[in-house]
């Protein structure tokens, strides 16, 4: 019998890459990146130039479908894998990514009449325009008393399912009302690779406050929003949500064109890439947090029992791996903060070195940033570059740099900015070991820990714990196609569920990190400093941060340098 084979395939921020599998063990044959051909659409629409205001940011559907079209007939070439031979394919996707689109499917961004109007285009995972709509979100609920709330860190967060949709309402209305389906981005390219409509229970839970047995909050919650908000749901969503691992559905002859592959060949439910990514880091138990660090840091642990986290981004029954409840928060900014400092801060004479040695800007300052030692640049960052997604869910929060002089360098600087994620992430570790969630063991995923040692050699210091990384630097795309294994069955030679194809295709690296006591010491020190600077700027003490961003806000929007 021949071997058989998955695909997964990623939907990163910036581009979209698939990885063609070995089902038996997870062995990746081989691999294809599509960087998208809009990347972020944060500062002017293409074509029509229509300028965005600030904290937009968009994508462009076809961006989606072109990956498709691109990396997926490319790893059949390399690799030379007969489509006979690929049982099932998974997708994983940022989210809350979010469209409107007619009830075909066709996004609002593809019509002509629609083509310049901001809100019928991709609203990306990092959209932080809806904060006003989050607020309110967050005001009726409490004013309500809503249960549901809680599950949620007592906050909802601005880059969610419905800050964004209500943004739409309040300031298109006509795109909103035009919309006949509000979709995940996720859900949309599974309905273009199989024909048919489907909602996945990942989003749907962490996205969108949907409970296992609970379903969505209620139609009289949604019309204290707005009257016309009162029956989304019913009218531009679905309530028939589908579980993890199940089959949405085969490639239709024309999806089968793009790829490559076989008409039929079994399509997965869409999910998330950083859930996707617990079972590749064989975390598939209680008590293992798996940290996915990329532009973001997501991370995720499983319990046996529902508890209420403060600054949680949520926790839902089955939403990461059947039978367990899954409990997820997560970092705006890390890697994103890294290249914003390495493109817009670092002096000509790094970038002079980096080019006469032949190493990038990251690696140049990583190498001198780690022959400090802890605490001697004498500086403590926040990491609220890109707001604050967990504890606070404030994405109206800011980046901070504290203790600079004029003898101050950018190796200084960038080192300060990766203990700051890591203060950032102990502060989550905390968040949950505090409220009844164990966390005995980390494994770190994404991109990040197979670049940068000292940034993983830190985060062991500030947390005090070992870490481990996963076998795959594409460990998310390695999720996604256990997941199309798991919908493709045994009786394609693929598996029951995610449990055994963890088993069987996931895996961890050798290399451990482990802190070091002398180091540990002094990050206890800082880290205290920086829960007295979280606390001071992030809980109401100060609002400058606040007030500076309504201050750009008003200038920008006064001048008429941007429309929506």
């Amino acid at each position: 019998m021949s071997p058989k084979y998955a695909i997964g395939i990623d939907f990163g921020t910036e581009s979209g890459r698939a990885l063609l599998v070995d089902v038996a063990d997870g062995r990746e044959i081989a691999t294809a990146v599509y960087e998208y051909a809009n990347g972020v659409i944060d500062e002017a629409l293409p074509e029509s130039g229509v300028r965005l205001e600030p904290d937009w940011a968009l994508q462009d559907p076809d961006d989606y479908i072109r990956t498709i079209q691109q990396t997926v007939p490319a790893v059949l070439q390399e690799s030379g894998v007969s489509p006979d031979d690929v049982i099932g394919i998974g997708i994983d996707f940022t989210a809350c990514t979010m469209l409107p689109t007619t009830a075909d499917g066709t996004p609002l961004a593809r019509l002509p009449q629609f083509r310049n109007r901001p809100h019928a285009w991709v609203k990306l995972w990092k959209h932080h325009a809806a904060q006003p709509e989050a607020d309110l979100i967050n005001q009726v609920a409490r004013e309500r008393g809503e249960p549901w709330l809680d599950l949620y860190g007592g906050k909802i967060s601005s880059e969610w399912f419905f800050s964004k949709a209500l943004q739409i309402l309040h300031e298109d209305p006509e795109i909103y009302h035009a919309a006949d389906r509000l979709i995940e981005a996720a859900d949309w390219v599974i309905w273009q690779l199989t024909g048919r409509e489907t909602r996945n229970a990942c989003t749907a839970g962490y996205k969108a406050i949907w409970q296992k047995g609970e379903g969505f909050p209620s139609r009289d919650y949604f019309a204290a929003l707005h009257p016309e908000f009162a029956d989304i749901v019913d009218t531009k969503m679905s309530r028939e949500i589908m579980p993890l691992g199940a089959r949405a559905g085969g490639l239709t002859e024309e999806a089968a064109r793009w790829t490559g592959l076989r008409p039929g060949t079994a399509v997965a439910v869409a999910n998330v890439d950083a859930h996707v990514t617990v079972p590749a880091a064989q975390a598939t138990e209680p008590g293992i947090m798996t940290i996915i660090m990329g532009t973001s840091n997501c991370h995720m642990v499983l319990g046996t029992e529902r508890v209420k986290v403060p600054g949680m981004c949520g926790v839902v029954e089955d939403g990461i791996v059947p039978g367990y409840y899954g409990y997820e928060a997560g970092q705006s900014g890390v890697g994103d903060i890294f290249a914003w400092f390495v493109d817009h801060a670092v002096p000509p004479v790094y970038h002079e070195e980096a080019r006469r040695r032949g190493v990038n800007l990251h690696k140049l300052l990583e190498e001198e940033a780690a022959r400090q030692k802890p605490g001697q640049h004498g500086l403590l960052a926040l990491d609220w570059w890109n707001g604050n997604r967990s504890t606070l869910v404030d994405a109206e929060l800011s980046g901070l740099l504290v203790g600079a002089t004029l003898a101050t360098t950018a190796p200084d600087i960038y080192r300060a900015l990766l203990e700051s994620t890591a203060y950032g992430t102990r502060e989550i570790i905390e968040a949950f070991t505090r409220n009844g969630v164990p966390v005995n063991r980390i494994v770190a995923a994404g991109g990040l820990p197979d670049r940068n040692p000292l940034l993983m050699q830190i985060y062991a210091d500030v947390t005090n714990r070992e870490f481990r990384v996963v076998r795959s630097a594409l460990a998310g795309a390695l999720g996604a196609a256990m997941h199309g294994a798991v919908a493709a069955g045994p009786e394609a030679g693929g598996y029951a569920d995610i449990f055994e194809a963890s088993r069987r295709m996931g895996g961890l690296k050798d290399v451990v990190y482990r802190p070091i006591p002398e180091h540990v010491a002094v990050y206890d020190r800082l880290y205290a400093d920086y829960s007295t600077l979280y606390d001071y700027f992030g809980r109401g003490h100060n609002d400058v941060m606040k007030r500076l961003r309504a201050l750009r806000r008003e200038v920008l929007t006064g001048s008429g340098e941007s429309a929506s």
